[in-house]
């Protein structure tokens, strides 16, 4: 059994002082105790760990490669999104496990806890499956089992190129999947699961409306009840078009009008909703999965926080594409893009609560949840993710309370970190991954044999 013993705590009743807390052998918290004396681990503060809830990781080796316009007069996702394409038609399972190494690693150095991973590169170039048809979900669980991550793996039903069920155009065949062939290949990445720490856990993620036919969607609500469902929606303006023509009704309205998404649900981007819309689906209880760092880079739009706050909607955050993975960017980036549309400021506080802890609690909450973790505490049962800091620095010194948030959020970074543990797995120590050095070495040696083959 460890120990450890930090100065300032987040703890569910709030902030608490000379926190002892003690992690079981089998990897959850055992005991929370406040005012108590110096002993075991000694950190100056200590909070939960969050999950990221919407990675794909194997994106993480084209950041950088996208920022230059084409011929066409405006550059967007869609022309984002085929440099996409042609740069997975490349990638290995070797290239994609250590990929999803370094992407966990860098969560884990970042202060995440958990990745959750919305995985749709399932098949070979060309749409053929690997004789084992998990393969490419084998090696993001191969991946964890490097680097100690807590992992929600969220295998991909990807079945059309449209709305109007086209079939897969050019660069989308590596995800296809039938409802059969779908059912089969959740089965088999599930069982990829069992040779991980008991904490890793499966759910199913049906891509967006516009790849998935509704009987399709039904289907995936019913695969696996009870666990996590996550589903891109709404993130750009001709989607909702396109869904509009063909249902009548915009994606938002359309998936309220058919289905009943509840806390099972989580919901990505939602970057573009009505005031209506935005209510409504707050009030069903699901998680908006924000990416404010990738919704920024993708020019996606701005999430309406403010709305959703208001009708006490529940909302967590994820790396997305990968182009950066920073816990404390994501969260600041969401609060200044709420500033900048209403030219406010602390536009997400509230009384009693500054702007950094609304917004770092609402990502515990929205997290766990997402990843189908009991997580997002520091509280006797639930599993030990935490991040420990040192308030020995001129970002955190001095600072007390929600102050402490406040200035790691809006004026520090990620590099704070010290510790982290997931489930118990004390993975980062003194900010750097028990592994970095060899997890970067593979890492580099796959960008390497990338570039002799693109």
């Amino acid at each position: 059994m460890a120990i450890l013993w930090a100065e300032h705590a987040l703890l569910p009743g709030g902030w608490a002082e000379n926190v002892r807390v003690e992690l079981g052998a089998d990897g959850r918290i055992a005991k929370v105790e406040a005012g108590a004396a110096r002993c075991g681990q000694q950190v100056g503060l200590l909070l939960p760990a969050m999950a990221n809830l919407h990675s794909h990781a194997f994106q993480r080796a084209m950041a950088g490669l996208s920022e230059a316009r084409g011929p066409q007069l405006r550059d967007t996702f869609w022309t984002w999104r085929q440099i996409m394409y042609r740069f997975l038609d490349h990638l290995t399972p070797q290239d994609v496990e250590a990929i999803a190494a370094l992407v966990q690693m860098e969560m884990l150095e970042a202060g995440y806890a958990t990745n959750v991973e919305f995985h749709y590169l399932h098949h070979q170039p060309g749409g053929a499956p690997y004789a084992n048809i998990a393969e490419m979900s084998e090696r993001i669980a191969a991946a964890a089992a490097r680097t100690g991550i807590g992992l929600t793996l969220l295998p991909v039903h990807y079945q059309f190129g449209g709305v109007d069920r086209r079939p897969l155009g050019p660069g989308q065949q590596r995800f296809g999947t039938t409802p059969d062939s779908f059912a089969a290949l959740l089965d088999a990445a599930e069982a990829t699961l069992r040779h991980l720490p008991k904490d890793a856990g499966i759910g199913v993620a049906p891509h967006s409306l516009r790849a998935v036919s509704p009987e399709a969607l039904t289907l995936c609500t019913n695969l696996r009840p009870g666990r996590p469902l996550h589903m891109h929606l709404a993130e750009q303006l001709p989607e909702i078009e396109e869904v509009q023509a063909a249902r009548g009704r915009r994606p938002v309205e359309w998936l309220l009008d058919n289905y009943n998404p509840d806390r099972r649900w989580t919901l990505i981007h939602l970057t573009h909703m009505t005031e209506d819309e935005t209510r409504r689906l707050a009030a069903t209880g699901a998680v908006a999965g924000l990416c404010p760092i990738t919704e920024s880079s993708l020019g996606d739009g701005i999430f309406n926080g403010t709305i959703w706050k208001g009708a006490n909607g529940r909302f967590g955050f994820g790396s997305d594409s990968n182009v950066r993975i920073s816990l404390t960017e994501e969260l600041r980036t969401l609060e200044y893009s709420q500033r900048l549309r209403d030219t406010a400021r602390a536009v997400l506080a509230e009384p009693g609560r500054s702007t950094g802890r609304v917004i770092f609690e609402a990502g515990l909450d929205g997290g766990a949840t997402a990843a189908g973790r009991e997580t997002g505490a520091i509280a006797t049962g639930l599993w030990a993710d935490l991040c420990a800091l040192s308030l020995n620095n001129p970002v955190l010194y001095g600072r007390k309370g929600d102050e402490i948030l406040d200035s790691l959020i809006f004026a520090g970074h990620d590099g704070l970190v010290s510790d982290v543990w997931a489930a118990g797995r004390h993975v980062v120590r003194d900010g750097q991954h028990q592994d970095h050095d060899r997890i970067t070495a593979d890492y580099l040696a796959c960008i390497g044999r990338l570039q002799e083959r693109m």
